[in-house]
This record gives structure tokens, sequence and C-alpha cells, in this order.
């Protein structure tokens, strides 16, 4: 999704050609655009038999929609739950949670 925020809409042999070597199979990246696709993601415009594809949703909108399924899938829709991990794997600090609340309750303000 970043290519297509960054560069825009491109057909699936532009998308293939940002890639470094080696290469994703053209065929990989089509199964992964129609993904993107027939999960609202991207959308297309025909050109004879191709197809141009570009985002259907904002980096924000992607964001949001993707953090909520990550929390519901695995941490059973508990946003608690998923922030105790990251402090227990030590991948945030309790004075950076302390951070987070201070500016989020400045915020709020």
């Amino acid at each position: 999704m970043n290519l297509f925020w960054d560069k825009g809409a491109m057909f699936v042999r532009e998308l293939q050609a940002l890639y470094e070597e080696p290469k994703p199979h053209f065929n990989t990246l089509s199964t992964m655009v129609r993904t993107l696709e027939s999960n609202g993601f991207l959308t297309h415009t025909a050109f004879g038999n191709s197809y141009r594809y570009e985002p259907a949703v904002s980096r924000a909108d992607y964001s949001k929609t993707t953090l909520s399924g990550i929390i519901s899938n695995y941490f059973g829709n508990s946003y608690m739950s998923a922030v105790s991990t990251l402090v227990k794997e030590e991948k945030i600090t309790i004075e950076e949670l302390k951070e987070l609340i201070t500016q989020i309750e400045g915020g709020r303000k």
C-alpha cells in the first residue's frame, strides 16, 4: 500500500519495477493487488485488458483498520491487553506509557 500512496495509480508491471532484485513474480503481485482491492483498499480503472490500481483509502484509515484487525484477532478485541503485551515485552517503557497518557490528557483539555 505504501508504494501506491507514495507513487499514485499504477499498473502491476509498474509496481513490480519498483522492487529490487529479486523482484516478486508478476502473478504474486497481481494476486496481492486483487486481494487488497477485494478488501476495499484499492480500486482500479480498466485500460483494455489491463487494470491501473490506486488507493481507495487513506494511509490513516488503512492504519486504523489494520490496527483494529490486529487487536481483534490477536488480543481478543482488548486494547488494554495489546498495550500490556507491549509493556511486558519491553517494546514500550513505563515512562513512555506515562508520557503518552500525559499527552492524551493534555489533548482532552
